[in-house]
């Protein structure tokens, strides 16, 4: 067994000055004073999250430091079924192990990353959104009816904290191993009685994980170097109308990607030994998004969320020999994306009725650059212009419930989705020299794709107990393209269109729940069991796929698969000053049907073979004392630990598969918190 230590350190202080509140929301419901209950938008309305009929985890920010969470990855540590990795091609989720891992301009995710409401199409853009949050909601299983795009696994919604009507500053700062220094800065300015103001700044490095060798000639940076900032106002014009803005700026300084040859970890015929890289990325984001929330009347509410936003990439990069060094090719990579949604929706409510409808639309267009110097000799580079890729969604979506009784509730939903996409690329070698390209393929390919989903739910709130419900539900992903062209669109064009397309993801998912509160509130459940039929589901990966032979991206469909598990959380006082925390997660997913090469390997079926990364068992204890000072502080001691079975991953370009074995993940942390919690102080590991 391999031990690994992290650890590391957190200080922050804090200012507050009250200053009179005007036109406060008041269509929130207030969570008990100590109750654990917090309130959440997961279903597009301000509801407590023991009252909301879907299976989700909702953490504050407060408590995500308490944990010494400081970026999405973490967040695995407090929500059951969901992992998020970071990879060369940014943020990777997956959400009861159903993920996709093609990050480039012309992929999309199984779960959809939102910040502040808002969808971000770019993995590489989602990270960078992670500081003075207000609270974080990981919805699980196929929320297409409300949040649309790409949200067959679920979602994953940031929302970043708002102005508030009163003074406050505060300032948070981290030091952890590999020289990760974290930072974040926020002031917030009561500017007049209905408006207010709030900045935050933040700057997050840290050095690579990879040891260098002896060998390596390359200078090596910091893995990431982040300094990203965000500026809020919020405009409260009359007691019915509020107006939100935020924009945002991003700018990563990191050396991105340092991987080494796949034989460091696993033995066996596991391919090429020159797989291995360096980078150096310089990545600048920026956005806006805008919320208008206008009561119309006691029964009827218009909101209005849009937004825009653009990143440009640049990466300078080398791929090398495992054996050799410093001898491989530099490659270089730019890109330009921007995207843009709007949104607008009605709600109604009276009475027993409660109906929400409204319409979506979302642009993504993207122009990129992949070359690898020298391929064909000095003075040339081959590589793969994309200019432009385009993603259009159209979407139209009403959901309404009904109330039999006090308890009893019924909820309906249908959203309508048309999904355009689009590219013009080539596959290229340039003469750098004479100037002249020469063209092997063009990579041209246009489709449309839609789908019509739906979701039918029940709930309970049984008196003295909890919540209990159950729902069906139906989830589409966009189908899509590879690198390529069809047979006759195009010189060097030599794909069926069955090789080049892609077929849409599907998903038909069945749910029963329950939230239960005991022992006056002593005792917290959440458990809820479900199976997912999945039809076409999108699997990418990395080969020799291209034109003579190079690496790129490839999707194809699996026939069929299914998903069946249990999720269980709890929470329990046992003592005053006393929890524990208990989070149990049982899962069944595999393959049905999947045959990843019929033509070459007419037989060789995937059929029961596990979904990649789903552990048949994962298990988290934790525990947490609060022990109160004399001066009016405290000190909060906490012990967390993961246990996780193996689980395996597919390579289809080598039809091969990795084994993680079972681990171990345990984590402890103190912090001392001023009186009136003016300041604290963090420890971890």
């Amino acid at each position: 067994m391999k031990t690994n230590l992290l650890g590391g350190a957190a200080v922050a202080l804090a200012l507050s000055v009250a200053t009179p509140a005007f036109a406060q929301s008041a269509d929130a419901p207030a969570p008990a004073a100590n109750s654990g209950d917090i309130v959440v938008t997961a279903t597009r309305q301000s509801t407590l999250l023991s009252k909301t009929p879907v299976a989700m985890t909702a953490v504050t920010g407060d408590s995500l430091r308490s944990a010494g969470i400081t970026d999405p990855r973490s967040l695995a540590q407090v929500a059951p079924n969901l992992s998020i990795t970071e990879s060369g091609d940014g943020v990777r989720i997956a959400i009861r192990r159903v993920t996709s891992t093609d990050g480039t301009e012309k992929g999309d995710p199984s779960a959809a990353f939102l910040a502040d409401g808002i969808y971000l199409a770019r993995p590489q853009a989602q990270e960078v959104s992670f500081f003075d949050v207000e609270r974080v909601e990981v919805l699980r299983g196929p929320q297409g009816t409300l949040y649309g795009r790409n949200t067959t696994a679920g979602v994953v919604n940031v929302i970043t904290a708002s102005p508030k009507h009163k003074f406050g500053a505060s300032a948070d700062a981290s030091y952890e191993s590999f020289n990760h220094v974290n930072g974040t800065a926020t002031l917030n300015v009561p500017v007049a009685e209905t408006f207010a103001l709030r900045a935050a700044v933040n700057y997050d490095r840290r050095d690579t994980y990879v040891n260098k060798t002896s060998t390596d000639k390359f200078s090596w940076g910091p893995f990431k170097d982040v300094f990203a900032a965000r500026l809020s106002a919020l405009w409260e014009a009359t007691p019915n109308l509020k107006v939100l803005v935020k924009g945002d700026y991003s700018l990563d300084d990191g050396y991105g990607v340092h991987s080494v040859p796949i034989t460091t970890f696993f033995s066996g015929n596991v391919g090429s030994p020159s797989a291995g890289g360096q980078g150096k990325n310089h990545n600048k984001g920026a956005g806006v998004m805008g919320q208008i929330d206008w009561n119309v009347s006691d029964s009827l509410t218009a909101t209005y969320l849009g937004s825009y936003r653009t990143m440009d990439r640049y990466s300078l990069g080398s791929l090398y020999s495992a054996t050799t060094p410093g001898a491989g090719n530099r490659t270089t990579f730019t890109g330009h994306y921007w995207q843009t949604s709007h949104e607008a929706r009605l709600a109604f409510k009276k009475g027993p009725v409660f109906i929400q409808a409204g319409g979506y639309y979302f642009k993504e267009q993207s122009g990129i650059a992949f070359f690898i110097l020298d391929f064909f000799g000095p003075n040339s580079q081959f590589g793969f212009p994309q200019d432009p890729t385009k993603a259009v969604t159209n979407g139209a979506f009403a959901q309404g419930s009904y109330n039999f009784t006090d308890n009893l509730k019924l909820t309906a939903g249908v959203r309508y989705s048309s999904d355009d996409k689009s590219r013009v690329g080539a596959t290229v070698n340039d003469n750098l020299l004479t100037g002249v390209r020469t063209t092997f393929q063009t990579n041209n390919a246009s489709r449309n794709f839609s789908k019509t989903t739906w979701r039918v739910g029940v709930d309970y709130d049984l008196p003295g107990i909890g919540l209990l419900y159950a729902n069906v539900a139906t989830g589409y992903k966009a189908g899509g393209f590879n690198d390529g062209c069809e047979i006759g669109t195009g010189t060097g064009c030599a794909l069926p269109a069955s090789a080049l397309y892609y077929q849409p993801e599907t998903l038909t998912a069945y749910e029963i729940g329950a939230k239960a509160r005991l022992f006056d509130n002593k005792l917290r459940l959440n458990f809820s069991a479900f199976h997912y039929n999945y039809n076409n589901l999108q699997l990418t990966q990395v080969g020799p796929f291209c034109a003579g032979g190079t690496q790129c991206t490839q999707t194809t469909n699996a026939a069929s698969a299914k998903v069946d598990g249990i999720e269980a959380e709890g929470t329990l006082a046992v003592s005053k000053n006393g929890k524990l925390d208990v989070q149990l997660s049982l899962l069944d997913a595999r393959y049905g049907t999947f045959y990843p090469n019929a033509a070459t390997y007419p037989t060789l079926n995937f059929a029961n073979v596990r979904l990649d990364r789903s552990p048949t068992t994962t298990l988290t204890l934790g525990y947490t004392h609060t022990f109160p000072m004399a001066n009016g502080g405290e000190v909060v001691a906490g012990v967390r630990s993961k246990y996780s079975t193996s689980y395996s991953m597919l390579a289809l370009s080598i039809y091969g598969r990795f084994t993680q074995p079972a681990y171990t993940q345990t984590e402890v942390n103190v912090t001392y918190n001023s009186p009136n919690k003016t300041y604290y102080v963090q420890a971890y590991g």
